[in-house]
């Protein structure tokens, strides 16, 4: 498919810069039997029925931003995916400042060497020293948030608690499955109350989510891989909830991915643990899924092409616009939608 059809105009004052305070207030646009309907994140114990379950992300945001020097140049690092327990894959800003063989500089007695620039351009990074690779960037990183709010302010503390989902756990994420952002204890006690169920996986997002898709056509879109890992115990209660009835709503476009990875056509999800690099498309069976839980995501982005893959790309343009006019906010701080096809 071409990619323009997932393009569209959205305003700058749109964009979110910071999350709904409480969490929970946040807007939630509901599209389920040709319908669109306006609530809050806090509705959800009423969206949904006690055979539901939803099911989160567990991976917890490490501060994967770096700025350095190599020589007189200055170097910015962004870590995307790990490699070893010393290496990481990053993208490189001015990277045509570095050659492989050398080291940068990030302060605070942190250093890596550029072992080899890959075929997409990102460099692979082999952190110095015996100190755990998470112990040096907390001492020298920051907070990877997505350039549409990085480009307009400043990262500052409160972004260390906003950028990290009330069930963070597992480290590895350069950004955050932000459609559980909208999640607290409160709205957590109210699902429990109603009978809604919830299991948690584990995918690293890697910040490969917010490159933009440079191709014009869907098929030659080549998506970056992330790691996942799905436990058998759980993948055996949400078989058994879906044979009794129960809808599995994915929340956020992560768990969405790594579900349907391991999942056949047989619709049983099976354990997994590795990396995938699904890319889902208009076309694509869903076999794991009912229902998904997300924010509002950017044009022509491979997000965008999965929830019009899940409820039609018209649907998702009557939404999209639908969203805009009633000022809703978008991206990673921004408000929600459940979209049930």
């Amino acid at each position: 498919m071409r990619v323009d059809l997932f393009d569209f105009a959205l305003p700058q004052e749109n964009i979110a810069l910071r999350p709904a305070v409480p969490r929970d207030s946040a807007k939630l646009l509901l599209a389920a039997d040709d319908m669109l309907s306006d609530h809050r994140v806090s509705d959800l114990p009423r969206l949904l029925s006690d055979k539901d379950i939803l099911v989160f992300n567990d991976t917890k945001v490490i501060p994967a931003q770096l700025q350095g020097r190599r020589g007189e140049a200055t170097i910015g690092a962004t870590l995307h995916k790990r490699i070893d327990l010393r290496r990481w894959q990053a993208f490189i800003r001015n990277a045509k400042r570095l050659k492989p063989g050398q080291e940068i500089d990030f302060g605070q007695d942190v250093f890596a060497i550029a072992e080899a620039r890959l075929a997409d351009g990102s460099f692979v990074l082999h952190f110095q020293g015996e100190e755990p690779v998470e112990v040096l960037l907390g001492r020298a990183g920051t907070m990877p948030l997505p350039p549409y709010i990085a480009s307009k302010r400043d990262i500052d503390e409160r972004d260390a608690a906003d950028y990290q989902t009330m069930f963070a756990k597992e480290e590895g994420a350069v950004a955050a499955p932000t459609a559980a952002l909208h999640f607290t204890d409160g709205l957590i006690a109210a699902l429990d109350a109603a009978g809604i169920g919830r299991e948690t996986l584990t995918l690293h997002v890697g910040a490969g989510t917010f490159l933009p898709v440079k191709v014009d056509e869907t098929d030659d879109h080549q998506m970056h891989s992330e790691w996942g890992r799905i436990e058998q115990q759980m993948a055996d209660r949400l078989n058994a909830a879906r044979a009794s009835g129960g809808r599995i709503i994915a929340v956020g476009t992560t768990s969405l991915r790594l579900l349907e990875s391991a999942t056949g056509e047989d619709g049983i999800i099976t354990p997994f643990e590795g990396d995938t690099d699904i890319f889902i498309t208009p076309g694509y069976k869903f076999c794991a899924i009912d229902g998904l839980m997300t924010n509002f995501h950017l044009p022509k982005s491979t997000l965008f092409m999965l929830v019009s893959a899940l409820m039609g790309l018209e649907t998702m343009q009557a939404a999209y616009a639908h969203a805009i006019a009633e000022d809703y906010r978008f991206y990673s701080y921004g408000d929600s939608s459940l979209l049930l096809p």
